[in-house]
């Protein structure tokens, strides 16, 4: 279940970045890359009787090609190494990467794809996209907050992106309903332009 909330952050930190393209200035077309350092992809689920789990991902790459005249011709791709889900445990964390929630040995990467980005106003966006987790792809819709870091050597957009993943669309079944079949995720994450 954290497999898909981690897949739903990294889209949405794909798609934050292509709302982006929609705000005011600069070149038409522009290509920004995901920068590592500064990006948290966290999720986090419900379960009866037990305080909420949150976790995150450590390893994933993310590339956004933003045209800022036409914000919906702006691209969005995330990939996210299912195997780098950590929530604290290394018991619990192995549990997550096995057959019944990620099966990270089978299904590698959690990828999100963007199709469509709307501007919302001048600091927010919405994205929708694919989203494939366990090898089934399910379209995903994320809000998006952006904004424009200034006064730096390199040109950066910020963004913090949230959805809710439905991990059951994925067949992601373990342990339901005592534990939920939604997942919160958020990503915050910079772009540098490239």
């Amino acid at each position: 279940m954290s497999s898909s909330l981690a897949r739903n952050l990294l889209r949405a930190a794909g798609v934050s970045a292509v709302l982006v393209a929609g705000l005011t200035t600069a070149a038409p077309r522009s290509n920004w890359e995901i920068d590592p350092t500064r990006t948290n992809i966290s999720f986090s689920i419900d379960a009866v009787g037990y305080p909420r789990t949150q976790g995150e991902f450590h390893k994933f790459d993310g590339r956004i090609s933003v045209d800022f005249d036409h914000p919906a011709e702006s691209r969005v791709s995330f990939r996210v190494e299912s195997q780098s889900v950590d929530v604290g445990s290394a018991s619990f964390s192995d549990y997550l990467r096995g057959d019944a929630f990620l099966n990270a040995a089978r299904f590698k990467e959690i990828l999100f794809q963007s199709t469509a980005v709307e501007k919302i106003n001048e600091h927010q966006i919405r994205v929708t996209g694919d989203l494939t987790m366990l090898g089934v792809t399910q379209p995903l819709t994320v809000d998006v907050d952006v904004r424009r870091q200034s006064g730096q050597a390199r040109a950066r957009l910020g963004f913090t992106a949230r959805a809710k993943i439905n991990r059951l669309e994925f067949g992601m079944n373990s342990g339901f309903p005592v534990i939920s079949r939604e997942v919160d995720l958020v990503v915050a994450s910079e772009a540098v332009e490239q």
